[in-house]
């Protein structure tokens, strides 16, 4: 299925940790846990240049981004597509999601030289469960 319903846009707007998969040089795969969000009827989430997220999706774009309720084991959206990576912007893609995941306005965690980019995923294939 493809497009995200209302339900899932809902679970993915929540303050729940996901999990990113990509695909290292060799073929295997890479999961990392990621703050995401939706922004139209895309999910992103954001990383720093130079980190393997970012590196595996220059030379791939093929990702996967699951959220799991945890209050609900059966309630899951996983969204897999191809990823657009965008510098402008992600400096506030960081601090909306630092805000989201710790309360805070400004992404603490920031180190002088880092550089943020954005992960745009359009949600070309989505498995939704509403859960039990």
């Amino acid at each position: 299925m493809s497009g995200l319903s209302d339900d899932a846009k809902e679970l993915l707007r929540k303050p729940y940790y996901a999990w990113a998969t990509t695909v290292r040089p060799d073929g295997s795969l890479h999961s990392t846990v990621v703050w995401v969000d939706v922004d139209g009827d895309d999910v992103i989430f954001n990383t720093a240049i130079g980190r393997a997220k970012e590196r595996h999706l220059r030379r791939d774009p093929r990702v996967s981004i699951s959220v799991l309720d945890p209050n609900d084991g059966f309630h899951a959206v996983s969204v897999s597509g191809k990823a657009r990576l965008e510098e402008e912007g992600a400096d506030g893609v960081i601090d909306g999601l630092a805000k989201k995941y710790l309360g805070v306005d400004t992404y603490p965690y920031r180190t002088p030289t880092e550089r943020r980019i954005t992960v745009r995923i359009p949600a070309e294939n989505v498995v939704y469960s509403a859960g039990g």
